[in-house]
């Protein structure tokens, strides 16, 4: 019952004030619409897309998402988007302001927004006056992004490539000087192979028939005895250094091909699967949600208002 009273109290309240209500009411729509237009509110277009990464790795314990957003927030990216499209003139700031830093990136940060979804895909958001200038602000980003992930991977792989070419030289000279020493043992002694074609010639020899030049042989094969006491064990050790570093020189010659391969790629590092467009309508500001909210505030501020006076009155004696 005490409710219904209180409701009726205010029913007539609203009654009674009713013109002044209406009155302000009006007039604050009126001021909300006019100061939320073009002329005192510059309208922005919003363009945006969402990416997934690709052909990229993670560092540490980061997702190839959380890397790709590192990139994208990364002050080298918005110091060259900000470059490339003059934001600072654009943003309307004076160069000459001691906080002209400060107020651009905060600007930028307004407008920008790099975000991951609860996909593990990345959503790039620009707001802006101009609406094609918003959509170019996303496909520079992503071709900066690309840009950067190509340039951190040349500088990876270009290291790579040096330490094999390296490993390359200093085993072709290593195996270079192994045959070389081999050659002066095999020109020296008269070595035809320094292991299975030796104890071939050896069988040769001691196998031949007796006859007249049997003493030749014996000679031959003391020689060969002689030789192979002499030079033989390093003869052996030899080529089987040179076969065991031809394979490792093979094993390297394959890292090189592959960091050469990888230095040389031209690949892309995003997958778009939402493309930015140049939007046909604006986003902000919501007129119609300025007014509303201007509305509702003058009516809030009118019943306070109202109220202090009645109160008042009431509290004034009766003369």
């Amino acid at each position: 019952m005490e409710s219904f009273y209180n409701n009726m109290s205010l029913i007539q309240l609203l009654l009674k004030w009713k013109k002044h209500l209406i009155i302000i009411t009006v007039l604050a729509a009126v001021l909300a619409a006019i100061f939320s237009g073009p002329t005192f509110i510059t309208p922005k277009y919003k363009s945006d897309a969402v990416l997934y990464p690709s052909n990229i790795a993670p560092y540490s314990e980061e997702s190839e998402t959380e890397q790709m957003l590192q990139i994208l927030q990364s002050g080298d990216i918005r110091d060259q988007i900000i470059t490339l499209f003059d934001l600072g003139k654009h943003y309307g700031l004076n160069p000459e302001d001691p906080h002209y830093r400060t107020y651009l990136i905060n600007e930028y940060s307004d407008n920008i927004k790099i975000t991951k979804t609860q996909y593990e895909s990345v959503q790039i958001v620009v707001m802006d006056s101009d609406p094609q200038i918003a959509c170019n602000i996303i496909d520079s980003i992503i071709l900066l992004y690309d840009k950067k992930i190509r340039e951190l991977h040349e500088l990876k792989f270009g290291e790579v490539v040096v330490m094999y070419s390296r490993a390359l030289a200093e085993k072709k000279t290593y195996i270079d000087s192994l045959q070389r020493r081999q050659n002066e043992i095999m020109d020296k002694y008269g070595f035809i192979s320094p292991s299975f074609e030796l104890q071939e010639i050896a069988r040769g020899y001691l196998g031949t028939s007796d006859g007249p030049a049997s003493k030749v042989n014996t000679k031959a094969v003391n020689n060969l005895r002689k030789n192979l006491a002499t030079a033989g064990s390093e003869a052996i050790l030899l080529e089987n250094l040179i076969v065991a570093e031809a394979l490792n020189l093979a094993d390297i010659q394959k890292e090189y091909d592959i960091a050469i391969m990888n230095f040389n790629r031209k690949y892309t590092y995003a997958n778009i699967i939402t493309s930015p467009y140049a939007a046909d309508k604006k986003t902000y500001p919501v007129r119609w949600l300025i007014v509303l909210f201007a509305i509702a505030g003058t009516i809030f501020f009118e019943l306070i208002i109202i109220s202090i006076i009645e109160a008042a009155q009431k509290k004034q004696p009766i003369k």
